[in-house]
């Protein structure tokens, strides 16, 4: 298949179609609405998993560019009380199958790997409108446009390209991050670094938690998760960064001051994150020239997957074109296969995730399952 591919959106599943397509001689554009790719930060840590992300890579031939970018230790996980105990520590002895590394160098190498001027910068999709026979007219912010006839949706939960083939849009799910950075941790916050570790730390209780990464430099990424509506969250004035810091910090009112600190001393402004999802196991019927991935195909609350899947999702669809002869049945395999891994339940370790808002949310609750985990 020599189609040119036409690939909206140059996050992480964008540029591993892209690359696995150059890989395989396909000829493709890459259209992304940021300006540059150092316009803005890329967030935070992500653990590549061996049976979907690192599968992905292997189909990209990056697989030494990956490595060299895995950060050693980070591995290691800590499970923490309200009260500061640590209950458990899974260290990081080099034979874990999901290595950490930093969003922002993960897309780097997937950059780097490509072909000057594959990726059209500043290109912000306004409108995809079908024109018939399975083409498609882009419209991008500045008026421009393009017309194809083989066009992929990488462009995330807000997808542009997803309404040209379903109706669903995102509903919130009652749940939010607030993300916070503490900056030189070990010298300026030394006591929530000390009980975070060397990795990552995640100290978990019903409708609420605090999950944190030791990232570069000794920096502490915090995720601070409520499961509230998004009218309470819309009466906190996040322009005012004192506002958060003290109204979130109220819904953590007697936990260890080295967790609190994560949302009172952060060194940035919190950022809202409200999490939303497409319906449980979403599904389109196939239309001509046109397909999605990642989070435009199957949006979930965060569960650790999103990037992985996304990654993953690219791949088999990459391949499935290169090896094709004709467009039609590649797309229908590649989202048929799509649609059964999306209905499988979503797996920590072997074990399915409890919601934040249930009782069973708490450090008790999941010491027992990695304890069952290692017997």
């Amino acid at each position: 298949m020599r189609t040119p591919v036409t690939i909206i959106g140059a996050g992480l599943g964008g540029l591993t179609l892209a690359r696995v397509l150059h890989v395989n001689n396909v000829p493709f554009t890459v259209y992304e609405a940021e300006p540059s790719p150092t316009d803005r930060g890329q967030g935070g840590m992500l653990d590549i998993h061996d049976y979907n992300g690192q599968r992905a890579l292997q189909a990209a031939d990056l697989t030494d560019e990956f490595q060299a970018i895995v950060m050693t230790g980070r591995q290691t996980m800590r499970l923490v009380e309200r009260d500061g105990t640590v209950l458990h520590e899974i260290p990081d002895d080099e034979t874990g199958t999901r290595p950490e590394v930093q969003r922002g160098a993960l897309r780097r190498i997937l950059l780097d790997a490509l072909p000057a001027h594959t990726v059209r910068w500043g290109h912000k999709v306004s409108a995809v409108r079908p024109c018939g026979e399975g083409q498609y007219e882009v419209t991008f912010g500045d008026d421009s446009s393009i017309v194809t006839s083989l066009l992929v949706g990488a462009d995330g939960a807000w997808s542009r390209v997803r309404p040209a083939l379903c109706d669903a849009t995102p509903a919130y799910v009652g749940t939010s991050f607030v993300e916070t950075y503490l900056f030189d941790a070990d010298t300026r916050h030394t006591a929530t670094a000390q009980l975070v570790g060397d990795g990552s730390m995640i100290a978990p209780s019903p409708g609420k938690e605090i999950f944190v990464h030791r990232e570069t430099g000794d920096t502490l990424h915090a995720y601070i998760a409520l499961a509230r509506s998004q009218e309470w969250f819309a009466a906190i004035d996040f322009t005012d960064a004192s506002h958060p810091r003290a109204r979130i910090a109220r819904e953590f009112h007697g936990w260890a001051p080295a967790l609190t600190a994560l949302i009172t001393d952060s060194d940035t402004a919190p950022v809202l994150r409200p999490h939303h999802a497409l319906p449980s196991g979403h599904q389109w019927e196939h239309v001509p020239g046109a397909t999605l991935l990642g989070d435009a195909a199957h949006l979930t609350a965060p569960n650790g997957e999103g990037a992985n899947a996304a990654m993953l999702d690219a791949a088999e669809l990459g391949q499935a074109l290169a090896a094709a002869s004709d467009v039609e049945p590649a797309l229908t395999a590649y989202e048929q296969t799509l649609f059964a891994r999306n209905a499988e339940p979503v797996e920590f370790e072997g074990t399915e995730v409890h919601g934040l808002e249930s009782e069973k949310n708490t450090a008790q609750t999941m010491l027992k399952m990695l304890i069952e985990q290692e017997l």
